[in-house]
This record gives C-alpha cells, sequence and structure tokens, in this order.
C-alpha cells in the first residue's frame, strides 16, 4: 500500500480471497490482478530479514548481552518476550542470550510467569549479584537502553540499496503534487528533471513567491518505503538514528511472522519502515548542528540532521540568514555534495564514512552571488528562480484564495488592491492574497458581519500588509536597484 501498488479496498478483498483460497495475501493480491509476482517478488526483496542466530545480527554477542542485562537491571524485565520487545529481536535469540548469561552465572532463573498468556507459560529470570556487578559496570560505559543496533555496515549497505533516485516522479505525479498551487507551467517543467536527479538543488528569489512551500512538496512526493534504523553500532558505540518527530513510519507494519503477512518470514524489527524523511531547518542551523551530538552523561550519540534526512531531502531555509557565516555551512557540504560520502567523527576521534544520499535544497532571499562563490556555484546543478507573479496568475490566485473562504472578489476590491501596490511600488508576491483574505475575515468577525470585501476592509488589510517607510513611498519588500 504505501509503495502505491494497492490500495485499502485492494487488501480488503485480498484477505476475503485469502480465506476462502488459503495461502498468504501476496499470492491472493496476484490471483485478483492487482500486483504482479514480479512486483511481490520485488518488494519482499526491499525488506531487510530478521536474523534467526546472533551472529546474524552481525553485532558483538557481549555487547548484546550486555544491553539485555542492562533491560532486566534498569526497567526490571523479568520474562524473554518483554526482552524481545525492547529489543527488537526474536524470542530464540533472547532464549540465546539468556542461556550465556546463565552459563556465565550472571542470570538466574526465578520460575514461571504469573498469570501468562501463552499456551507454554514463560519463565522470569533475575540478575544475579555478580550479573548486577556486571550490568552496573556496562551502564558506566554507556546508559542507552533500547532496540537492538544495527552494523555500520548493514546500514551503509542500506542506504545504498534505497537511493532517492531509484524513484522516479513523473510528469503526472509532479503536476498531482503541485495540484492547487498556482505556479508557471516552465517553473515546473524545470523542477522534475531537478527532483530525479538527485542532486542540490538552489531555490532562490523575493520572499513570499512559495520557495518554502515548493521544497516542502518536494520532500513529500516521494511514495517508496525506505527503512531507517532505531541505532546503529560503531565501534562498541551507539548511535541514534530513528526521530518519531522526523521520520513517518508506515503504519501496521509489523516483525511478527503470520500467514497474514506477504513474505515468508518476519521482518528484522530493529529497522523501521518510514516514508522518505522530509528534514527542514533554518535560520537556527549551526555547524555544531551538522556533527555527532554526544551525550557525555548517557554516553550515546544522536544522528545530526542531515543524517536523519538520509534518502530523504535536506531543506535549509532562509539559507544566508544563519548565525554562522554562509561560506562555512558551504564548505562543510562540499565533500557530501561532491563525492557523495560524509564523515562522521566520533568524541574518541574516530572517523567513519557514510554514503550521503539526500536531495539538499538551498531557499534563500539573498541573491545567490552574495551568498556563494562561483565554485560552489558550479556545485548546485539545479538553480530556479521564483519570481512575483505575472498579473494574471496573481488574480487567479486570489480569487482561489477568496473562493477557498467562500468569498467572491469583486473586480473593484481586486483593482483596488493592485492600484494600492503599485502606488507603493511594491513587487506583488504569491503570498499577499491569502494574506488579505485572512484579514478581511478577522475584520468582518470583529464586525459581526457576513465574510465580504469592502474597502474599508481592504484598506485596512494592505496597511497590515505593508509597513510605511519613513524617508520614502515605498513600502514593504523595496525592489533592489
Amino acid at each position: 500500500m504505501a509503495k502505491g501498488l494497492a490500495s485499502p479496498d485492494d487488501i480488503v478483498r485480498a484477505l476475503d480471497h485469502q480465506k476462502a483460497n488459503g495461502g498468504r495475501i501476496g499470492e491472493s493480491l496476484v490471483a485478483l490482478g492487482v500486483v504482479t509476482q514480479e512486483q511481490v517478488t520485488q518488494v519482499i526483496g526491499e525488506v531487510p530479514p530478521a536474523p534467526r542466530s546472533v551472529e546474524d545480527t552481525g553485532i558483538d554477542p557481549v555487547f548484546l548481552l550486555q544491553l539485555m542485562l542492562k533491560g532486566m537491571f534498569l526497567e526490571r524485565m523479568e520474562v524473554p518476550s518483554q526482552l524481545a520487545e525492547a529489543l527488537k529481536l526474536s524470542a530464540g535469540i533472547i532464549n540465546k542470550l539468556l542461556q550465556d548469561a546463565k552459563d556465565r552465572k550472571l542470570v538466574e532463573t526465578l520460575g514461571a510467569a504469573v498469570g501468562g498468556g501463552g499456551a507454554i507459560p514463560e519463565m522470569r529470570h533475575a540478575l544475579t549479584k555478580a550479573g548486577r556487578e556486571w550490568t552496573q559496570e556496562a551502564i558506566e560505559n554507556s546508559q542507552y537502553f533500547g532496540p537492538a543496533p544495527v552494523s555500520l555496515e548493514a546500514w551503509q549497505d542500506r542506504i545504498l540499496r534505497q537511493r532517492v533516485t531509484n524513484e522516479t516522479i513523473s510528469r503526472q505525479r509532479l503536476e498531482q503534487a503541485f495540484e492547487g498551487l498556482v505556479m508557471p507551467e516552465r517553473f515546473l517543467m524545470r523542477l522534475g528533471p531537478a527532483i530525479n536527479s538527485g542532486n542540490p538543488m538552489l531555490i532562490y528569489g523575493p520572499a513570499g513567491n512559495g520557495k518554502t512551500t515548493v521544497a516542502e512538496i518536494i520532500g513529500k512526493i516521494f511514495e517508496n518505503v525506505i527503512y531507517v534504523p532505531y541505532c546503529v553500532e560503531i565501534g562498541g558505540e551507539v548511535m541514534k538514528v530513528f526521530d518519531p518527530t522526523i521520520h513517518r513510519s508506515i503504519e501496521g507494519s509489523s516483525g511478527v511472522d503470520t500467514t497474514t503477512g506477504v513474505r515468508v518470514g518476519p521482518l528484522d524489527r530493529r529497522w523501521v519502515p518510514c516514508y522518505r524523511p522530509l528534514v527542514i531547518t533554518g535560520g537556527e542551523l549551526t555547524l555544531d548542528m551538522l556533527d555527532l551530538k554526544f551525550n557525555p552523561i548517557a554516553k550515546f550519540y544522536e544522528a545530526p540532521l542531515h543524517v536523519k534526512a538520509l534518502n530523504g531531502t535536506f531543506l535549509i531555509d532562509d539559507f544566508g540568514r544563519q548565525m554562522a557565516k554562509p561560506e562555512q555551512i558551504l564548505n562543510r557540504w562540499i565533500v557530501p555534495l561532491n563525492s557523495k560520502v560524509d564523515y562522521l567523527s566520533l568524541h574518541s576521534g574516530k572517523s567513519v564514512k557514510i554514503p550521503f544520499d539526500e536531495i539538499v535544497i538551498f531557499s534563500t532571499n539573498m541573491h545567490p552571488n552574495d551568498l556563494m562563490d562561483p565554485a560552489f556555484q558550479r556545485r548546485i546543478s539545479y538553480k530556479l528562480e521564483t519570481l512575483e507573479p505575472p498579473e494574471d496568475l496573481y488574480k487567479k490566485v486570489f480569487k482561489m484564495m477568496a473562493a477557498k473562504q467562500g468569498l467572491e472578489l469583486p473586480e473593484s476590491i481586486y483593482q483596488q488592491v493592485i492600484d494600492s501596490i503599485r502606488t507603493v511600488e511594491a513587487p506583488l508576491a504569491y503570498f499577499q492574497p491569502k494574506f488579505i483574505v485572512e484579514q478581511v475575515l478577522a475584520s468582518c468577525k470583529f464586525e459581526g458581519i457576513k465574510p465580504q470585501f469592502t474597502p474599508q476592509n481592504t484598506e485596512d488589510a494592505l496597511s497590515n500588509l505593508f509597513i510605511q517607510s519613513t524617508k520614502s513611498k515605498h513600502m514593504g519588500v523595496m525592489r533592489s536597484d
């Protein structure tokens, strides 16, 4: 469903077919003609399979043992199912780790859990004195407890396998994404190749003409599912990657192996199926935010913003307004944009290389020549300028915004707006109609009258739109000489 190959109704029909005919739902989808067997095979091939043994996790068994015992020590977990859910590992792997802990005299069995709902009651486990001492020492090195990490190698491979350029954005999908947004046709047609290239782009132009809106739509236009690790193990250190405030997980995904699933065997629950991420940062961006963040108390790392944006889109909005100088921020991007790799430095001094796959968008109101030299401009493959709208498009936007709020735009009111803007020599901008409509609605609400344009409330809206200059008759955004 997340890949757009089947609708919710298709799934319901396939489930009914499965009940009547047996088999897996993938077979039913194929039988109903919803998808082809090749498509099912392709989707299954993209899913990270669950490890069936400790060795399959790619993580040092001692590291996993420490992680499990932290759960028993910090969270008072006693039964294998609790630990399996917390670590996102199978019951078989947890039982193997528990047996290893018993062999080391770190854990002891207490007996069957009271009120266990399963057919076979679970055994309760507790740390021995030696186990508590051993676990406390592990906690001193790192307080991280949660889903087991994936290996650095597995993460690097996964980034390359789910490149943003794997997904082609057609003209039809681009038009659907921008439906309802009025913009020049030529701009939209130049945007398509820029998105499909996966290369960085610069969107520049006067304020209020949709640069941020365009960038946000780009970030949400993709449909492919990617897999984001909860965390990654790097040389014995943990780096958290999955961020629920950034990554939109796919609802209904499960690591449980059931006959209703499309594939045989569970997916690796250490990976979260997500839509491609969109990370937006603006004037608050600093150089430190592009480096690994080490928590000196908990002693684990948080991935920087651009790492959380991997296989997605990273928007630097209001570029040039950051506290750091533009050239400092650009210098940080030279290696990733040129070689498609980035380097992360641990506090120990160790540096690791990761593939750099994401669309980086610089959005600015300033002229590019004031922000970057020609050498860096060459590194940005696509440069798109958002110009002030011609009057015919401006009028179309105005009527559309008014109609959305149930307002009729009289020609006299429209002309009043145009005359006022031209009088003060301010440029037209796409944001102005929405601003004026909202002001008119607020005025009518205050007056207790039916929402409508009047010469007075329109004049008040225009007064709030622009600030009178004390040195000239210009208002608002002045044209540059």
